[in-house]
């Protein structure tokens, strides 16, 4: 049976890797060290290390994989392929020239659109009415090597980044599953990816989940679900920062100044957007608290808030 390393680490990664487990010997699984999580910074596991130890896997966790005692344990199972989702670290070439047929990657976008680590946000906060998974040959370059196989899936008004890497999961799995026994006999050549037509979604910053209203309304919300559930899009309101969870760009139009809350009722708050759009926001999450309802907010902690005033 061929032996597989696999390496992931969110779980966006686990139903690849409960594929795998099941039609092929997985011998080792590498994904990132256990990390403080919340804010009583809790020591967590990874959830491809808890899918690892419930399949009953062997885990390594490098720092950084590098140069690393997990890579020599690595070379010492003498893989047939590495496979890797999501796993967060870059992979030396000493690394991918250790399986007998090379190291393979599921990356969650289109290549060569959206290399690098963020693709799914991105594809969101851009508009793109479609994104998918490739199944490409691992080099030194990042997300840069030869395409074996893509699938692709339509990005919904309702889609955000948790639901996509749901579909996308369970997209790649079925492609990768479909894909390795032609990988493995030979019988499919990865093709080169078009240059000309790369783009790159590097990490968020915190300066990108602030929102700048002088977008449209359809952008802002094409944002706040390009961030949901993570790293979530927020504005100022004065020296208070509003996490926005969910919003609704409406058919009003206004000709207020961007950032202008131009309705407020006890159940409505409207901004004014760029080009005179108009979001609602319906649901959002003020400094030091939960989640909360438009509805729960105005008449509660929002009771302040007024027609005129500005956020942003």
């Amino acid at each position: 049976m061929t032996k597989i390393v696999f390496m992931g680490t969110p779980q966006f990664s686990v139903p690849i890797l409960e594929g795998l487990a099941a039609d092929y010997e997985v011998v080792a699984v590498v994904t990132q060290p256990d990390r403080p999580v919340g804010r009583k910074r809790v020591i967590t596991p990874t959830p491809v290390k808890e899918a690892a130890l419930r399949l009953n896997i062997p885990v390594l966790q490098p720092e950084k994989i590098s140069g690393s005692p997990e890579m020599a344990e690595i070379a010492e199972l003498q893989p047939d392929l590495i496979v890797t989702a999501a796993f967060g670290q870059f992979l030396p070439e000493k690394l991918l020239a250790i399986p007998t047929y090379g190291a393979i990657n599921v990356h969650a976008s289109l290549l060569p659109k959206y290399r690098g680590g963020a693709p799914v946000h991105y594809s969101i906060i851009d508009g793109e009415k479609e994104t998918g998974v490739t199944i490409m040959e691992m080099i030194k370059k990042m997300d840069a090597g030869g395409i074996y196989a893509q699938g692709k899936l339509p990005i919904t008004k309702q889609d955000d980044v948790g639901t996509m890497f749901d579909k996308l999961s369970a997209l790649g799995k079925d492609l990768l599953l479909e894909t390795l026994p032609k990988i493995i006999d030979g019988s499919l050549q990865p093709v080169p990816q078009e240059e000309d037509k790369v783009t790159f979604s590097p990490n968020i910053t915190r300066e990108q989940e602030a929102i700048d209203w002088s977008k449209t309304a359809e952008a802002i919300d094409c944002q706040v679900r390009g961030m949901r559930p993570w790293p979530i899009a927020f504005t100022m309101y004065g020296d208070q920062r509003w996490k926005l969870w969910a919003v609704t760009p409406l058919e009003e139009t206004t000709t207020q100044a961007p950032g202008t809350i131009i309705h407020r009722s006890k159940k409505e708050l409207w901004i004014a957007c760029g080009q005179g759009t108009v979001l609602a926001i319906n649901t959002l999450q003020p400094a030091g608290k939960g989640q909360q309802e438009i509805t729960a907010f105005l008449n509660g902690t929002g009771q302040q808030v007024a027609v005129g005033q500005q956020v942003g």
